[in-house]
């Protein structure tokens, strides 16, 4: 997953703000266009998106709605249309903040840091009834200790960290069980059922790991 995905058309501009977030420790994509933009979203996923209005095919406003239909990941828009309007339709569309070009690089990355911290910095991971506590690698349910093995539990927490994206087969049998493994891949399948037994009210019915036939699970 990248931290910071970047949909800026102007290529300049996104290249600078590109080269300061790698040097502040951050993974940048830098996308030239909405399409661009949500494809490697999709594909990739991201911590935070950095977002212009005005770009090439479908606007900003566009792309925002369709990232916040699905997907709770901070967004903050950057763009040089400042009226009171613009502002209202990107925070009402979901955005999480609105800066005005010409930006302070200072504030820009006061504002990720101040997000990234916030969201990603918590020893807990919290989705309506389900607690992870990551530093103990204990799962509380309903505020009620759950008892999990380490693959139970590695499994869990990458796919919460990576809420609502599809995740395939092979991307979670390779990421907890490793490529070199002498495990067959059928043990993610009774691990995800073991999992559900555990997480659902109806494990035959699950809410929140949900399974995408023919690729995989995603997390809800």
């Amino acid at each position: 997953m990248i931290d910071v995905l970047l949909i800026e058309d102007n290529e300049e501009i996104g290249g600078l703000v590109v080269d300061f977030l790698i040097a502040e420790g951050y993974d940048c994509y830098l996308a030239l266009d909405g399409e661009e933009g949500l494809a490697i979203f999709e594909d990739e996923g991201a911590k935070l998106v950095l977002l212009d209005i005005t770009l090439p095919g479908i606007d900003g406003f566009v792309v925002c709605k369709r990232i916040r239909d699905k997907h709770n990941t901070p967004i903050i828009i950057i763009s040089a249309k400042g009226s009171k309007e613009d502002k209202l339709n990107g925070l009402l569309l979901g955005a999480d903040d609105y800066i005005e070009k010409p930006f302070d690089i200072d504030i820009l990355l006061a504002k990720i840091d101040g997000i990234f911290k916030r969201r990603y910095g918590s020893d807990e991971i919290i989705e309506g009834n389900i607690r992870l506590d990551k530093k103990g690698r204990r799962l509380y349910l309903d505020d009620k200790f759950v008892e999990t093995t380490v693959k139970e539990f590695d499994l869990l927490l990458y796919m919460m960290e990576n809420k609502g994206k599809v995740l395939s087969k092979d991307e979670l049998f390779a990421k907890i069980w490793g490529l070199d493994s002498e495990s067959e891949i059928q043990t993610l399948t009774v691990h995800i059922k073991w999992l559900r037994e555990k997480l659902e009210s109806d494990s035959k019915n699950p809410v929140h790991i949900q399974t995408v036939w023919g690729v995989g699970y995603r997390f809800d």
